[in-house]
């Protein structure tokens, strides 16, 4: 049997319940949303998925976490570093803010930064196999789900919440310790 937890009265102000946002403000977010991710979707492609005939000898495949961010950071100009790790953290952030905006069952951190890594390697996987002059670096995949995370956590996940209904109630199941209070507050 499944029941809702009743709270008990406080002395403590009772928190103004958000409400929702009317439907057509949340279907004109998730179509803003989902626009957005299209472009992103285009602008990634142009910047990962471009040939590179001229770097061709220089590119090899890195299956090693932190060997690229290593060797970029090795470089005596910071600005290459920079252009690489920051270019790969950006690349990400989309993820972070669109997703739980677009998809409302992935508006988790886990699920989100899931769905950034399987893109993302995905991407990197046809960047190395496909695309002259280009290399698979799981360097990439771990900095974009990265930038996933930042963008999680500086607008996407206060994005979700606020287009998609939260739960109002916490489902609890017979037998959880609260049950005793439950039943007693329901009896008041």
């Amino acid at each position: 049997m499944v029941r809702t937890r009743v709270r008990p009265p406080t002395d403590e102000p009772a928190r103004a319940e958000r409400r929702p946002l009317p439907l057509v403000v949340r279907l004109f977010a998730m179509l803003c949303a989902f626009v957005l991710m299209v472009a992103f979707a285009v602008v990634l492609a142009r910047l990962t998925l471009q040939p590179s005939p001229a770097s061709e000898a220089l590119t090899h495949s890195n299956l090693r976490p932190g060997r690229s961010v290593r060797a970029y950071l090795d470089q005596p100009g910071l600005r290459d570093a920079v252009k690489q790790i920051g270019g790969n953290l950006l690349l990400g952030v989309p993820f972070g803010v669109l997703v739980p905006v677009v998809a409302p069952r992935a508006r988790g951190i886990l699920r989100v930064l899931a769905l950034t890594a399987l893109v993302m390697l995905l991407v990197e996987l046809a960047q190395g196999s496909l695309v002259t002059g280009r290399a698979f670096d799981i360097d990439d995949v771990i900095l974009n789900t990265t930038g996933a995370l930042v963008g999680w956590l500086l607008l996407g996940r206060r994005l979700g919440r606020a287009v998609h209904k939260g739960r109002k109630t916490h489902k609890i199941h017979k037998g959880h310790k609260g049950d005793e209070r439950d039943e007693a507050a329901e009896r008041r």
